[in-house]
């Protein structure tokens, strides 16, 4: 198995809303596809979203419980401090709910933490010590 990662698959309570969510708020672009899932393009990734129920019976499981705190985060890398803190304002005000405020963080870089409308936690961070490409692909590697 190659060392990537192809898809994220979010389980949203409302399809319609998750998708204005991420198109009207974060400003995403949903691609062509079939009904009763969405996909945007996400870099060298794609983030899907798919209703709570229709994802567990997918994995053939019950439908799932959903609580605060999920155990992961989905995580966009900024170029800068400053981006992180537009990205931010611009979240504030849509009346996106804010779980961190942006700060310095302990490990050198800068990041705070928001909710979608289905309670799935992101964070935007800068890192110094990584490298995005134009492409927006993240390198563990430091900047030049």
């Amino acid at each position: 198995m190659e060392q990537r990662l192809s898809l994220l698959t979010l389980g949203v309570s409302d399809l319609g809303k998750a998708i204005r969510f991420y198109e009207e708020v974060l400003g995403w672009k949903k691609a062509d596809g079939p009904d009763g899932v969405a996909f945007f393009q996400a870099g060298a990734m794609v983030l899907g979203l798919f209703p709570h129920e229709e994802l567990a019976k997918d994995m053939k499981m019950s439908a799932p419980t959903l609580s605060s705190y999920r155990g992961f985060t989905i995580a966009y890398n900024a170029r800068s401090e400053a981006e992180v803190d537009r990205i931010f304002a611009g979240l504030k005000a849509k009346g996106v709910t804010i779980l961190k405020d942006p700060e310095k963080v302990f490990w050198g870089g800068y990041s705070g933490y928001f909710a979608d409308i289905d309670g799935h936690h992101w964070e935007v961070a800068f890192n110094p010590f990584w490298t995005i490409g134009a492409d927006g692909g993240v390198s563990l590697q430091p900047p030049k």
